[in-house]
This record gives C-alpha cells, sequence and structure tokens, in this order.
C-alpha cells in the first residue's frame, strides 16, 4: 500500500507535459546533431564515441542524472537558502576563467579539463535567476522602490557586465531576457519601450548618422512630453518648429555659415546644445511637479546622448574585427557572402531547400556535405528546416512555444512567490535563446553564437538548460505534494 501511495504521489506531482516536452526537445537535438555531420561515403552509428551524437548521448545521460538528483535529493528550498553562496561561486568563476581559461576564438569563457569543457557563463543564468527569486520573493519587496530596484540591476548586471569582459557577447545579451521577470513583477512597460529605443537609436547611428539618432530621440521626447498632457498647441507650436529646423540645419550650415564667421556653430554642437536644454528643462519640470514621466523621458534624453555619442567609438575601437563585419552585413552596410555572411547565407540556403515536408532524414545535401559551419551547435535549427522542412521546424518551434506556456501557467498558479519568480525567469532566458538562435540562423539576427536550447551540442548548454527546468519541475513538486 505504502508503494502505491508514492507511486500514486509520484505521478502527480511531476509536471509530466513539461518533461515530456523536454524529453521530445532532447530526442530531436540529438537526432540532428548525428544528421548534421553525417557522411553517406563514411556512415558511423549514432551511438558511435567518433560522432558528436555519440558525444551527446553522454551529457543527456549526465543531464537525466543531474535532473533525478535535483528531484528525489536536493530540496528546492536549500536551493533558495543557498542562492547567494551559489552566485558568488558563480561570479569567482567568471572572473577566474578569464586568467585561467583556454582561448576560444577570441573569448575566455572556457575551462578545459582534459576532454571536457565547462562554460560558467551558462550556469551563471541559474545562479542568477535563482538570487533574483529568493530577493524579488522577499516580503517587504517593491520593485518601485529604488533601493531595491538597484539591487535587482546589480543581480542582473554584474555577471552580464563578467561575461562581456570575457568576449561572449551572446552570452551576455541574454541576460536582457530578465526584463521579462521585471515587467511580470511590476516593472513599468516604459523601461521595456526604453529598450527598444535603445536598439533604434544604436541601428540608427551605425546606419544613417549619431546626428539623426538623436534628433529621432529628442522629437520622440518631445511628443511623449506632450502627449502624456495631451498639449497638442505645443507640440505644433513650438517643438514641431524647432524639429524642422534642426532636421535642415546641416544644409542650411553648409550653404550659408561653414565658410562664415558662425562657422563654430556647426550642427553637431547645435543639436547638442538643443537636446541639453531640453534634458534640463524636463529635469526641472519633473523635479518641480514632483512628475515622474517627465523624469524618466529626460534620462531617456540623456541615455540617448551618450549613445549617439558612445557607439561610434566603441564600434570602431572596441568590437572585434569579426563581430564588427557581422553587423555591419546584418545592417546592410556591407556586403560579404564569402566572410561573414557565409554561415547565415549557407544556413538560408539549407532551410530553404527543405521545401515543406523536408529532404528527409540523413538526405540534407548542406548537411552531408558541411556547407554550413558550426551545424550541430549553433546553426543546429537549419539542419531541422533542411531534412523536416517548414512542417519540422514549425513543430520544433511550438514545442518550445508549450514548454515556455507551460513554464509560464505553472509560475502564475504557484503559492510561492520565489517559484512564480524562477519560473518566469527561465522562461525569459529559454524564449531569448529560441529568439536570437533562429533569427541568426534566418539572418534577421547577428550570428552571436548561443545555442539552441536542448538541441544544440555541448555539455555546458544541455547541463544547464536540464538543471534549470528540473529545479522549476522540483519547485511545482514541492508545492504539488502536500496538496493531492
Amino acid at each position: 500500500m505504502t508503494g502505491q501511495v508514492a507511486q500514486r504521489s509520484l505521478l502527480k506531482t511531476i509536471d509530466w507535459y513539461l518533461v515530456g516536452a523536454y524529453l521530445l526537445l532532447v530526442l530531436i537535438g540529438w537526432l540532428n546533431i548525428y544528421a548534421s555531420e553525417y557522411d553517406p561515403e563514411n556512415i558511423r552509428s549514432i551511438f558511435s564515441w567518433e560522432m558528436r551524437s555519440g558525444k551527446q548521448l553522454v551529457w543527456i545521460g549526465t543531464s537525466f542524472l543531474l535532473g533525478m538528483l535535483i528531484l528525489f535529493f536536493i530540496s528546492p528550498r536549500n536551493l533558495e537558502t543557498l542562492s547567494p553562496l551559489l552566485y558568488g561561486v558563480m561570479l569567482f568563476l567568471l572572473v577566474a576563467v578569464i586568467f585561467l581559461g583556454a582561448s576560444t576564438r577570441g573569448s575566455h569563457s572556457w575551462f578545459v579539463l582534459g576532454p571536457v569543457s565547462f562554460q560558467p557563463a551558462e550556469l551563471s543564468k541559474i545562479t542568477t535567476a535563482l538570487l533574483l527569486a529568493n530577493r524579488m520573493s522577499r516580503y517587504d519587496f517593491r520593485l518601485t522602490h529604488w533601493r531595491d530596484f538597484l539591487l535587482t540591476a546589480a543581480i542582473i548586471l554584474l555577471p552580464m557586465l563578467i561575461i562581456v569582459a570575457e568576449n561572449e557577447t551572446g552570452s551576455a545579451l541574454v541576460y536582457l531576457s530578465f526584463l521579462f521577470v521585471l515587467y511580470r513583477e511590476g516593472l513599468s512597460g516604459w523601461w521595456l519601450l526604453l529598450l527598444l529605443m535603445v536598439i533604434i537609436v544604436f541601428i540608427f547611428t551605425l546606419v544613417l548618422s549619431p546626428y539623426v539618432a538623436l534628433w529621432v530621440t529628442m522629437a520622440v521626447a518631445a511628443v511623449c512630453v506632450c502627449a502624456e498632457r495631451m498639449n497638442l498647441r505645443r507640440l505644433f507650436r513650438f517643438y514641431l518648429p524647432l524639429g524642422l529646423l534642426l532636421a535642415f540645419y546641416p544644409l542650411i550650415y553648409r550653404t550659408w555659415l561653414e565658410e562664415s564667421f558662425w562657422a563654430f556653430l556647426c550642427p553637431s554642437r547645435v543639436l547638442l546644445a538643443a537636446a541639453s536644454v531640453m534634458i534640463v528643462g524636463y529635469w526641472v519640470k519633473a523635479w518641480k511637479e514632483k512628475n515622474s514621466f517627465r523624469m524618466f523621458v529626460a534620462f531617456a534624453l540623456v541615455l540617448g546622448l551618450i549613445i549617439t555619442r558612445v557607439v561610434p567609438w566603441v564600434f570602431q575601437n572596441v568590437l572585434q574585427d569579426h563581430q564588427r563585419i557581422r553587423i555591419e552585413v546584418l545592417l546592410g552596410m556591407k556586403e560579404d557572402p564569402a566572410g561573414a555572411g557565409y554561415n547565415v547565407r549557407q544556413s538560408m540556403i539549407a532551410i530553404g531547400s527543405g521545401g515543406f515536408w523536408g529532404k528527409g532524414w540523413l538526405q540534407g545535401t548542406q548537411s552531408s556535405y558541411g556547407f554550413v559551419p558550426e551545424q550541430s551547435t549553433d546553426f543546429i535549427f537549419c539542419t531541422i528546416g533542411e531534412q523536416w522542412g517548414f512542417s519540422g521546424c514549425l513543430l520544433t518551434i511550438a514545442l518550445y512555444v508549450f514548454l515556455i506556456g507551460r513554464i509560464m501557467v505553472l509560475s502564475e498558479g504557484s503559492r510561492e512567490a520565489f517559484t512564480r519568480i524562477y519560473g518566469y525567469s527561465i522562461a525569459g532566458i529559454v524564449l531569448m535563446h529560441l529568439i536570437v538562435n533562429v533569427g541568426m540562423t534566418i539572418g534577421l539576427m547577428p550570428v552571436i553564437g548561443i545555442p539552441l536550447p536542448f538541441l544544440s551540442y555541448g555539455g555546458s548548454s544541455l547541463w544547464s538548460f536540464s538543471i534549470m527546468i528540473f529545479i522549476f519541475v522540483a519547485l511545482i513538486r514541492s508545492e504539488k505534494k502536500y496538496f493531492l
């Protein structure tokens, strides 16, 4: 009877829908890792240690063992208690790998221990999610309080900046996914719009000019301020004439002022002066009226001003050549089909050649003849597109959507704030990886080298995502087993 009760408890407390989606994605990944390096002239078993699929099978097995360990031997509440210590240890490893790690493609982010390589940046996402859940689930936590907001920002930014120092820009960008959980916990949607503005200003600065980017930022700020007070008269009587003057000022300067006494009033100086006046005006008005929205707009203007000044210098002096070329190719600033654009071009050819139903498993010519570099890691999705077609891509993405949606549903239904916050954190991480990786393979995102969760070859990636999922399954199970 005891055994039957234990078995019934196990079946009821583990969310098998979530585990099933995880297992299906891992299986799809394993089959396509083998397909990505399959050679019809030198056929080897999918279980062969000489094949990446054979090595991945070991990582899959150890991931299951880690999952069972988390589910049945480690209390989720111990992870909550130990989250500050785990976070600190991971910060130490992130710093240590810069000095002690092996150099791989210009980055120092891997510890190499004999035949095994380990990337701390992958596991740091888990410790960051755990510590965020620990701090944000406290009864006195308020994201609208500056002290709590700054502490939360520090928890996210500290590992992110260290990973940037390792020259792993792609892994660092994943930390933006934590905005997802912050928004769920009360962060104003204006901060998400601010992030969108940063991206737009960055693109305009590179593709057009810093002058145009700052002008657009000022125009948006003016429209937002007038819209808040419904003051259309001020918009048309003051901001519109000022905007038109600044828009045509470069032409006016070159025509009449450049060779005159007023040559020192160059367009960049005039625009900078106008932006500074707007910032000071908004700040003073916000301070007098206790208007937090105007304060936010002033902050956005300052940020836009900094971006337009700093981005050109960073682009030319900080980014490495391959990073700079990838961005230029993505934004259409440069054509390089045989260089930086080669991977993406071959990936798109592979996906397009699959048609609706695909060529069939192990029938892909792009895969078999190695046209796409890194096809078992960063570009595994193009293997799915070629061999399983649009239908296979759609099924794979549907599985991800189900997995992410299931995590969100379980998080919302949780009685514990810690579980909810951790769940939204990992949902955001998986979503960010999915969007960037798939976007990368179809030419909508720059090639920044982040894996597709559960599918890409690699132990560090599979371990980290498996641990991430099983911690959440354990948290849900710990709640359900007391409420049968």
